[in-house]
């Protein structure tokens, strides 16, 4: 009986220690929100069926042609991104992150399900919709953070959100390889794991706190959002007012409101706080983009993502073209978890990189835009899958390489409000020229070409932005040393007449 008893006790203390952990961890001002966005970032990203996409398209299990999936299905996803980015981006801020995260959950749900159990062109075109709502809200998962955790611990938790989505894209496509290649299990299942795997996604994003702020609509200290880094006390923008910004306080006077029914002023006021928004950040974005660095850096950031996304939308496309599916063993899985894991350490690399970027900064945009030139052309004219392979590795590698540099060069000269703005709307920009490229190239209401000339105009691309930065970057090097040379000379001739003059005063002495 005192046994009995004793073993019982142990377990209720036991019982009470895992739960004062996790009320501590609960009441933790950051520890508790980013386990719960890790959980949701992990299995988000954990998807074994997505390297597999086009086969599982094109393959019995939906019996679609490689036209209507490159055509048809695909340019969907680029469409409704492009269509519902800004409204989505504006709204992530209002409602505070977290409903968005919801949504976000719901959209994975609605895309895996459809995957499995729809069939036809109208609905994997209804896929790409919800993919599109999925890729758009995003945003939401990256700047939750920064509205639960003081900006002590951004940089920590930055870390552990950003790890943790390129560990998770790791292990998916590794599981899908393995379970393809040695357990010779079919894509639908691969999807049924995906689709279990959102599903743990979605119901965690449920325990994440609701923010009390956020970084335009709800903030509770809004200074004027500034070019430099974020401190405690930023500088103030020129040509702007040196008085506080506040989002939440109309501009509208008291009596403007004298004549309005009572029940009517919070919407007069709620619509007021959100034109005021908007006016603001279209100042913010003027003066970002008045900035000769920001402008330059975002130009890349621009052409290259909307290169990247598109080469990315159709790589399987040109796989299955140089490797057919049905009659080839597919290694997709394996060389996603392997150009992932390269990204991971290139990124990482350039944080040790010691180089004024200023100075060599476009000259590095030239050169590795270059190289995914030559990568993507190399694609078009190989007939080997493995060069294929080789070839997108590169290409993926040299792409992170370089975007994460663009996003320090940036980061380091805005504020937290400013950067993100930036970020949107270089997406945005992104998205357009891309929309415009799926238009023209891919959609069969354009020129509807084959994958083959595809990636030779996408190699043709990424060849004239190295030549455009190349160019920049030889004028900049050489405006420098040419006011370094012109600065050198002023400074002898100085001291010439300098020396001139001493040496006439030293005549008249004698």
């Amino acid at each position: 009986m005192c046994l009995w008893i004793s073993k019982n006790s142990c377990k209720l203390l036991k019982a009470g220690k895992t739960t004062d952990c996790w009320r501590k961890m609960q009441s933790s001002e950051w520890i508790f929100p980013t386990l719960i966005l890790c959980i949701y970032g992990f299995f988000s990203l954990m998807r074994p069926s997505e390297a597999f996409l086009t086969p599982y398209l094109a393959g019995p299990d939906k019996n679609l042609t490689i036209d209507e999936v490159t055509q048809h299905v695909f340019p969907v996803w680029t469409y409704s991104y492009l269509a519902l980015l800004i409204p989505v981006f504006l709204i992530t801020d209002y409602v505070r992150y977290k409903p968005v995260i919801i949504l976000q959950g719901v959209s994975f749900l609605v895309t895996w399900l459809l995957l499995l159990f729809a069939y036809g062109v109208p609905a994997m075109q209804l896929v790409e919709f919800f993919y599109g709502m999925v890729t758009a809200t995003e945003v939401a998962y990256y700047a939750y953070i920064y509205s639960v955790v003081s900006p002590d611990h951004y940089q920590k938790v930055t870390g552990y959100c950003r790890s943790i989505t390129l560990v998770a894209s790791t292990i998916g496509s590794l599981l899908g390889q393995l379970l393809v290649s040695l357990a010779h299990v079919s894509y639908f299942y691969l999807n049924a794991i995906t689709m279990a795997s959102v599903s743990v996604a979605f119901m965690s994003s449920f325990f994440l706190p609701m923010p009390q702020k956020s970084m335009f609509f709800h903030r509770t200290s809004s200074p004027e959002a500034s070019i430099g880094p974020t401190d405690k006390d930023p500088p103030i923008v020129s040509g702007q007012p040196s008085h506080q910004w506040d989002p939440c306080v109309p501009t509208t006077s008291f009596a403007n409101f004298q004549n309005v029914p009572v029940d009517q002023l919070p919407k007069i006021k709620d619509q007021n706080r959100f034109l005021t928004v908007l006016l603001q950040l279209c100042k913010d974005l003027k003066e970002c983009y008045t900035t000769k660095k920001l402008l330059y850096w975002s130009i890349w950031w621009a052409l290259a993502t909307a290169g990247f996304n598109q080469v990315l939308n159709y790589v399987q496309v040109l796989w299955d073209a140089k490797a057919p599916s049905h009659s080839s063993q597919v290694y997709n899985g394996a060389v996603e978890a392997i150009a992932t894991f390269l990204s991971s350490v290139t990124s990482l690399a350039v944080g040790y990189v010691k180089m004024n970027w200023d100075l060599r900064g476009e000259m590095a945009l030239g050169i590795f835009s270059a190289l995914d030139a030559g990568s993507l052309l190399l694609m078009h004219f190989t007939s080997n899958i493995w060069v294929c392979y080789a070839s997108y590795l590169v290409f993926k590698a040299c792409y992170m390489l370089l975007i994460t540099i663009a996003t320090f060069q940036i980061a380091i000269s805005l504020s937290m409000e400013r950067y993100a703005l930036m970020f949107g709307f270089n997406n945005f920009v992104a998205l357009l020229i891309q929309t415009i490229v799926t238009v023209t190239v891919v959609d069969s209401k354009g020129l509807g070409l084959d994958i083959g000339t595809q990636f030779l105009i996408y190699g043709s691309y990424f060849a004239v932005i190295a030549v455009i930065f190349l160019i920049r970057s030889i004028f900049t090097i050489t405006s420098l040393k040419c006011q370094k040379e012109s600065k050198n000379l002023v400074e002898n001739l100085q001291k010439t007449e300098a020396e001139e003059q001493n040496a006439v005063r030293y005549d008249t002495r004698l």
